[in-house]
């Protein structure tokens, strides 16, 4: 799944892939998704294309290309596409082509920072911004799947050491994160001016 710009124009080897015993279920699912021939439809991307920055010609012209499009072809769009098509693909309901978004070689750092800052995406989404090395070398990617209440418990955790005295101060006051996120944060911001003392 690392390489879905070669996998996603290849047909007969995703249906190969597909019988692979060593397969786990996530990779199953998005290989038959990928097998899958029907278009989304319009209704599946009318939320994302409303929140895409571009005037409202251009947002109906998005949204009909979108729901004409089979999954292989908006995968395509994903790794070649411009900003405004990545921004309505990352909320696509396949995983594959959330996946392919990530994988864009055009994909900026200031479009990572607002995809880990949107509470519209889904954990899965985060998860695979926080699991990512390259993402998680930009300070602001961090800091916004911390206070962005979708982002899974265990990656904040895991993440908290990393965080700013300033932004940890905000993060355990913030009421829109988990409460052990919060108390979390708040006994590390304790333990450090421990230290400091």
């Amino acid at each position: 799944m690392a390489d879905l710009d070669s996998i996603s124009t290849n047909r007969p080897l995703v249906s190969a892939l597909t019988r692979s015993p060593s397969l786990t279920v996530e990779q199953r699912q998005q290989l038959e998704e990928l097998l899958a021939d029907k278009a989304a439809g319009a209704s599946a991307f009318a939320d994302a294309v409303a929140d895409v920055d571009v005037s409202p010609e251009q947002r109906a012209t998005l949204l009909q290309r979108l729901a004409g499009m089979r999954v292989v072809e908006r995968v395509q769009m994903g790794l070649k596409g411009n900003r405004e098509e990545r921004m309505a693909l990352i909320r696509d309901p396949c995983k594959v082509v959330q996946r392919a978004v990530l994988q864009s070689s055009r994909l900026t750092d200031r479009e990572v920072e607002t995809f880990a800052s949107m509470a519209s995406l889904s954990d899965e989404v985060l998860r695979m911004i926080a699991m990512n090395r390259k993402f998680r070398r930009n300070y602001a990617v961090v800091r916004n799947l911390m206070n962005n209440p979708k982002t899974p418990l265990d990656l904040t955790l895991h993440m908290l050491p990393s965080i700013s005295a300033p932004d940890l101060k905000k993060l355990a006051t913030n009421k829109n994160v988990s409460d052990p996120l919060r108390t979390a944060a708040m006994r590390l911001q304790v333990q450090r001016k421990g230290r400091e003392t």
